[in-house]
């Protein structure tokens, strides 16, 4: 009776294993970078909206109108403060190919600001995309208070 040669068993379990966690280190290390990218689209899409909905509610409109219950928020005007915040802030630069876009919801004067930028992955598997896209969205509302 002859025996079974084990031999090279294991060295394919140790191959399979540091397969497997290659490709949780690139899984890791991809998702830790679109939430750090996320995380920052978050603060621009924010500031960007509070600037938008700051200017849309100061433009000259706002001086030619006047005010009562409602402060009315002004599309070309709160466009216009998102372009500048952005510019004035350096987004385009910090994040290359950063496109916006700007809703104004005039019932509830809010101006809502959706930012999207490429990430190019730090890591990527073989036949995976190199390249994602990570966006955020911030809003902000022009309120008049009614003092008593």
């Amino acid at each position: 009776m002859r025996r079974r040669d084990e031999a090279g068993q294991t060295t394919i379990m140790i191959v399979g294993f540091a397969v497997v966690l290659m490709m949780t280190i690139v899984v890791v290390v991809d998702a830790s970078a679109a939430y750090l990218q996320r995380q920052g689209l978050d603060n621009v899409a924010d500031g960007a909206a509070l600037a938008g909905a700051d200017a849309g509610a100061n433009g000259e409109e706002v001086y030619v109108g006047g005010l009562d219950e409602r402060l009315d928020v002004f599309a070309a005007s709160a466009e216009q403060g998102v372009a500048d915040y952005l510019r004035g802030t350096g987004a385009f630069r910090r994040y290359p190919g950063l496109t916006h876009r700007v809703r104004i919801d005039a019932t509830e004067n809010e101006v809502v600001v959706e930012v999207v930028a490429p990430l190019d992955l730090p890591l990527t598997i073989p036949g995976a995309p190199t390249r994602a896209r990570i966006g955020s969205v911030g809003s902000a509302v022009v309120r008049t208070d009614r003092e008593p």
